[in-house]
């Protein structure tokens, strides 16, 4: 049974964003889906959901990947999802980032980075792009395993609170690989906004009467969702928490 339509409620709340509707780019190397606009894929309706302005998920050929280029005044999260990345960059950094870990860079005044698949299998990531609450700051590099269960896991916090990495921006990510049925408490703090990413599987929205399936995306107010549940096989998420 397809999952109801969120766009036609009423609430203001409620965001939806199908994983079929995200920009797409397809090359012999490289297949990714762009939930907010980016590069060529320029839509005014899909500009970002407050300070989270891309949710890149890329799927890169073995032996491929991005050359040198650069980047400011951005943090950039990179979520790794299946195989593994190798990453070089201007700060001398030379690292293989693996399937359960995640990389936080803060561009600040400038930094030029690769991303190459060295591998000899596809790799799957999620790169993310979050606006600083400061321009300007020196650059710097995180990366981190994580041991992801069914309940939430903070990946990052403005705090580096309970074993996250920090971020430049009051800003919070958490993972959970939900089994069928499970139930997650929806951890936002009141006031903010939240951004539900869903990697695999599927998610049930009691309050909005609709299921989230895999590459589908949800923006909300914190108190409009008490909660979520896994759907009928398991699932792979991640929430924002925004300021």
């Amino acid at each position: 049974m397809p999952a109801a339509p969120l766009e036609a409620r009423p609430s203001p709340l409620l965001l939806c964003r199908r994983a079929g509707e995200r920009f797409h780019s397809s090359f012999d190397w490289l297949e990714s889906w762009h939930t907010f606009s980016f590069s060529h894929h320029f839509d005014p309706a899909w500009m970002g959901f407050g300070p989270l302005k891309v949710i890149n998920d890329d799927t890169i050929a073995a032996g491929r990947g991005f050359g040198m280029h650069p980047h400011r005044d951005m943090e950039i999260i990179t979520v790794m999802v299946q195989g593994e990345l190798h990453h070089r960059d201007s700060m001398g950094h030379t690292e293989i980032l693996r399937a359960g870990e995640v990389q936080r860079m803060s561009a600040g005044t400038g930094v030029v980075h690769s991303e190459i698949n060295d591998g000899s299998t596809p790799c799957r990531l999620l790169q993310i792009w979050i606006e600083p609450s400061r321009l300007g700051i020196p650059p710097a590099y995180e990366q981190k395993p994580f041991a992801i269960g069914s309940d939430w896991t903070p990946l990052l916090d403005p705090e580096g609170s309970g074993g996250a990495m920090a971020i430049e921006r009051p800003v919070r990510l958490w993972r959970a690989r939900p089994q069928p049925g499970d139930r997650l408490a929806n951890p936002l703090a009141p006031g903010s906004q939240g951004w539900v990413q869903m990697i695999e599987g599927s998610l049930e929205i009691a309050e909005a009467g609709a299921s989230l399936l895999a590459g589908d995306g949800l923006g909300f107010d914190a108190a409009s969702i008490e909660a979520f549940r896994a759907g009928r096989e398991p699932a792979d998420v991640l929430l924002f928490e925004l300021r």
